[in-house]
């Protein structure tokens, strides 16, 4: 009668009354647990992530709908991303102008065939005094491996012409397409110099149109929804830290769907050896 009211078949009273589990549930609580695993470590991956990295690093085959469902019973969800506000400042009279060549082809066939740059700021604290360090970072688009970066306290041109020389220095010889916002240290004459010495064409978004440098801008949110937004850094050492730390982790650890979930640096060695 009590089955019959609550709209319970007597077959699966008894199952829960025997207390026995079916394989399928066992399975299910077996992957809760690597998924909580993953969830601690990382609070900042969602369900989607986290599948991932059931995947690529430890083998389990699994769909997002089922890791979801666990992830919503055990109350498990990623730390919220905050808005990213850049902090380029396009220059007022710029000496050099580039076409939009790139024109939003975010696609590329093989690596070192399209960069993007862009500088983006965070914030430290001495007690109630606010610091700024600047990271300028070129990007690349067939893995999107970070190429080099340079950090700064100083947004000027020397931070974006040190990123250049470095990241031509990690690879030599190469002829792309190097596409940037129009900040001013990108429309100076002497990069524009620089990027025609090294045989490169040179590329700008438009003016008010973010989605020109779209995977640049995603990177800067991503790292600082994962590693920045939400905490206090109290020392410059730390900050800087962080970010070391963190591009190491993007492009060697950190897997993405879009790379076939690889990781930027796997992506890039299976170029080569292909």
């Amino acid at each position: 009668m009590t089955c019959a009211v609550l709209g319970v078949s007597r077959a699966a009273y008894y199952k829960w009354v025997s207390g026995k589990k079916s394989s399928r549930a066992s399975e299910n609580t077996r992957l809760a647990e690597k998924i909580e695993a993953i969830h601690t470590k990382s609070p900042d991956k969602g369900y989607r992530r986290i599948r991932d990295d059931l995947q690529h690093d430890q083998g389990i085959a699994v769909n997002d709908k089922r890791v979801l469902r666990i992830c919503r019973v055990k109350g498990i969800k990623s730390t919220i991303k905050y808005r990213n506000n850049g902090c380029t400042r396009h220059a007022k009279n710029p000496q050099y102008l580039a076409e939009n060549i790139l024109n939003r082809d975010f696609h590329a066939a093989k690596p070192n065939e399209k960069w993007l740059t862009d500088v983006t700021e965070f914030k430290w604290y001495d007690g109630i005094e606010v610091h700024k360090v600047y990271l300028s970072a070129i990007l690349d688009l067939y893995d999107r491996r970070i190429v080099s970066f340079v950090v700064s306290e100083r947004n000027d041109n020397p931070l974006v012409f040190k990123t250049l020389d470095r990241a031509m220095e990690a690879n030599l010889d190469v002829h792309l397409l190097f596409h940037s916002d129009r900040g001013f240290q990108y429309t100076s004459r002497t990069f524009h110099h620089k990027l025609e010495d090294a045989g490169m064409v040179q590329s700008m978004s438009r003016v008010a149109h973010c989605i020109d440098n779209g995977p640049m801008e995603g990177f800067w949110g991503i790292l600082k929804r994962e590693r920045y937004y939400g905490k206090r850094f109290e020392s410059k050492q730390a900050l800087i830290a962080m970010i070391h730390s963190y591009i190491s982790y993007y492009n060697n650890r950190r897997v993405q769907r879009n790379l076939g979930v690889l990781t930027p640096l796997e992506k890039y060695q299976l170029a080569f050896a292909a």
